[in-house]
């Protein structure tokens, strides 16, 4: 059991009361993007802007100050944010998604990480990058690991790695270890046409011990016999965390597509054509085009939710989550980003020349769709393959989930 408590009583906002303030900071947002852009990672002002309304404590353990709201709390919230600045959802969303997977661990790693800090943030990497050598009461950790979103702004890091097996023939032991900033340097590498203000930058360590307690083994988590749920009992701790991880990533593009949709919708109200001034709203294929994007993103909604419900049923009867059901769900996380690319696709092609002017959001929608469906755990060529293999009664190949 942790041995420390925090002083700070945090008295929990309702979910309404989140959504109205990422909603009221959507236009912020929106006005900074091109900044956040250009600064290539999470702006300071946005940070203290998602400390004060409380992001980051969503997922947080309630022992440790964090209001232990569920994972569709955090997502729901990160979709409106993505509709104003795409890059600073995605941090918000990683970043937030790792003090649930925390609580996952050994609850001495929760101890070590908030104990003193309940404000600490945690990026990732989760590649197998590392060279990994196992030492009396844990691990000695040295690599380099890309892509770590957020990594400026955070005092630890999730990075992974695979652990040299102790037992003759026994599987990979792939793990993430828990590795705080004095012990890795960020190296600043980020130059990208897509999420570019998402900071995701290389992060470097060199030899660092790291206690087995500091180490997530996702056999636990495939198992779904992670240690921390012995202690951190909330049913929020209850779901499969390849699931969560893989939403985590996905639902911004849902954001992404709401404000695609928005932008040109308004836009499309008023605009009058430059060659013989006649109304947008008249033209066909706008109205074609805008009616199935709608649809596209109503059902990206629709599907989300629906999954959500399927498992909160399971985990409120306390039954198991199939790996079947598992594996669906992930790649219905892959399938929702592919979907969430197509609608923006049919918006921006629509929107003409006035949607590639840097001051059109349009542009900054259509680049950060196609970068964050780029995520290897967004691959929908791999989990359309393993989705179809479980279902004509194959095994999963996949075994985040």
């Amino acid at each position: 059991m942790p041995t420390a408590a925090i002083a700070v009583t945090c008295v929990a906002p309702s979910e309404a009361e989140l959504l109205e303030r990422a909603r009221k900071l959507v236009p912020v947002l929106r006005e900074r993007a091109q900044k956040a852009e250009d600064n290539r990672s999470l702006l300071p002002e946005t940070l203290r802007d998602f400390v004060e309304a409380g992001f980051y404590r969503i997922l947080q353990p309630a022992l440790y100050g964090g209001y232990e709201m569920p994972p569709i709390t955090l997502f729901r919230v990160a979709m409106t944010l993505a509709k104003g600045c795409p890059s600073s959802a995605w941090c918000l969303c990683l970043v937030t998604v790792h003090n649930w997977e925390v609580s996952l661990m050994d609850p001495r790693a929760a101890e070590d990480l908030w104990s003193q800090d309940p404000e600490a943030r945690i990026s990732s990497s989760y590649a197998p990058f590392g060279q990994i050598t196992p030492v009396d009461g844990g691990f000695r950790v040295s690599g380099r690991w890309s892509w770590s979103s957020g990594s400026d702004h955070c005092s630890w890091a999730i990075l992974g790695g695979v652990a040299p097996s102790r037992e003759a023939g026994a599987l990979p032991d792939v793990r993430a270890f828990l590795i705080p900033r004095a012990d890795y340097e960020v190296v600043d590498v980020w130059n990208v046409i897509g999420l570019k203000g998402t900071g995701s930058n290389d992060v470097v360590v060199k030899d660092a011990f790291v206690p087995e307690h500091r180490t997530h083994q996702f056999v636990h988590s495939f198992l779904m016999m992670d240690p921390g749920r012995a202690v951190f009992t909330s049913r929020n701790y209850k779901y499969p965390f390849g699931v969560i991880f893989a939403y985590s990533l996905s639902i911004v593009t849902i954001g992404m597509a709401d404000g695609a949709l928005e932008t040109f919708r308004e836009d499309m109200k008023v605009r009058l054509s430059a060659y013989d001034g006649a109304k947008a709203m008249d033209d066909p294929f706008i109205r074609q085009r805008l009616a199935e994007a709608g649809a596209i993103i109503r059902g990206l909604h629709s599907r989300l939710e629906a999954n959500f419900a399927e498992l909160d049923a399971l985990i409120d009867a306390d039954q198991p989550i199939p790996v079947e059901l598992r594996v669906q769900n992930k790649w219905d996380a892959q399938w929702i980003a592919k979907e969430a690319q197509k609608a923006v696709e049919l918006l921006f092609k629509a929107s003409g020349a006035r949607g590639l002017k840097l001051e059109s959001p349009m542009q900054r929608y259509f680049r950060d769709v196609h970068a964050a469906s780029n995520h290897a755990f967004l691959n929908a060529d791999k989990g359309a393959l393993n989705a179809g293999l479980v279902q004509l009664g194959g095994g999963t190949t996949d075994f985040t989930l």
